[in-house]
């Protein structure tokens, strides 16, 4: 009776494998975002920021309401106050100021809303001032 020989088998099957591995770890490509972290001791940096830029920031309530300068406003109110804004300050920037309570779909939309006003003027905030 024949027999058929496993260890050939195993040897290709883990050339393979071996093979595979090496391949995804050379593809995985990381990308990392370059910031630059405050100092330890609490000392502020030693070169101030020359000509610091307000921003106009636009908060997102936990009801969806969009908050301009303590006023609620529509979509189409704040889409006129930001083409003014970004029109009268050249360098200025805007900021959307989310409550972590707010629903994600509508952080997204309304993004989407500002940054086809300001394209690349409009950024996402952390935390309002």
């Amino acid at each position: 009776m024949p027999s058929i020989d496993l260890i050939p088998m195993l040897n290709v099957m883990m050339a393979v494998l071996a093979f595979f591995v090496m391949l995804t770890t050379t593809l995985n490509n990381e990308q990392g975002v370059d910031i630059q972290l405050p100092n330890s001791n609490g000392e502020e940096e030693s070169e101030p920021q020359e000509n610091p830029v307000d921003s106009l920031i636009v908060e997102l309530n936990s009801e969806g309401q969009i908050v301009l300068k303590e006023q609620v406003l529509t979509s189409e109110q704040l889409v006129g106050q930001m083409q003014t804004y970004l029109q009268q300050n050249d360098e200025g920037t805007v900021q959307l100021v989310a409550d972590p309570q707010a629903s994600y779909e509508k952080v997204v939309q309304l993004l989407g809303e500002m940054k086809a006003v300001g394209s690349d003027r409009v950024s996402l905030g952390i935390e309002g001032d």
